[in-house]
């Protein structure tokens, strides 16, 4: 449960990241000219979409970590993870922009879609920017992803993730409907503290994958399977 928790926390404390990442979108989506009431049911609708695809990508990846559950390796993945993550703070360098053609040929693609997108003016426009924009790089997600794999779980992995697109509501929505209202060096303040909230859900991880017997924290590992119970209820 500390680690779903913990995704709802990163999405809250990182949403102020994603003023400075996603606010240019966010501030420019086609909610002009709209009263009060369906500019904030626009900015929703964007924001629904985004927390949508965040959730297919944990379903994905929570798969991804459920096959190295079943291959004995739950421990493993979890403590990867966990140390990806801190890794990622102490050695940023390691994160860096590849360069990779293909890549950035993908983010072209994605950026032109959102930007045709924009002369929809209508609410399904808005879910489908937020589906779109999800995709787009984002070393916030990134970590999010890892925790979705460490999950080790295809129910937690969603829910790890929505949770996380949840916790970056308050803030999205307010951006959309009232523009920027926090200013960016106050933002930079803020942005200091990411890092530190990064090393200590990458340290949840290694410790729970640690099985160190610290309950709810570092549960042992007998009771090491977050998914046990959500998967036999779908049975």
């Amino acid at each position: 449960m500390e680690i779903i928790i913990s995704a709802l926390v990163l999405g809250i404390m990182g949403s102020l990241h994603c003023a400075g990442m996603c606010g240019p979108i966010a501030l420019s989506l086609p909610l002009r000219g709209r009263s009060f009431f369906e500019k904030v049911t626009g900015a929703i609708f964007y924001n629904v979409g985004r927390t949508l695809m965040y959730g297919i990508m944990g379903a994905f990846f929570g798969l991804i970590g459920q096959g190295f559950k079943m291959i004995g390796f739950q421990r493993w993945i979890s403590i990867i993870m966990g140390c990806l993550m801190v890794i990622s703070v102490l050695m940023p360098a390691l994160f860096g922009k590849t360069g990779n053609l293909n890549a950035d040929q993908l983010t072209g693609r994605l950026r032109a879609a959102i930007q045709r997108l924009f002369d929809k003016k209508s609410y399904g426009g808005l879910f489908l920017i937020g589906l779109l924009n999800a995709l787009l790089p984002c070393g916030l997600v990134y970590m999010a992803i890892a925790g979705a794999i460490g999950t080790a779980s295809f129910w937690y992995g969603i829910a790890f993730m929505i949770l996380f697109g949840l916790g970056t509501f308050p803030m999205m929505i307010t951006i959309s409907v009232l523009g920027n209202i926090i200013s960016s060096a106050v933002r930079k303040k803020i942005n200091r503290i990411i890092p530190y909230l990064i090393i200590i859900v990458g340290i949840i991880f290694i410790l729970r994958g640690l099985s160190l017997g610290i309950k709810y924290l570092s549960p042992p590992v007998e009771k090491l399977n977050p998914g046990i119970h959500m998967d036999t209820d779908g049975v």
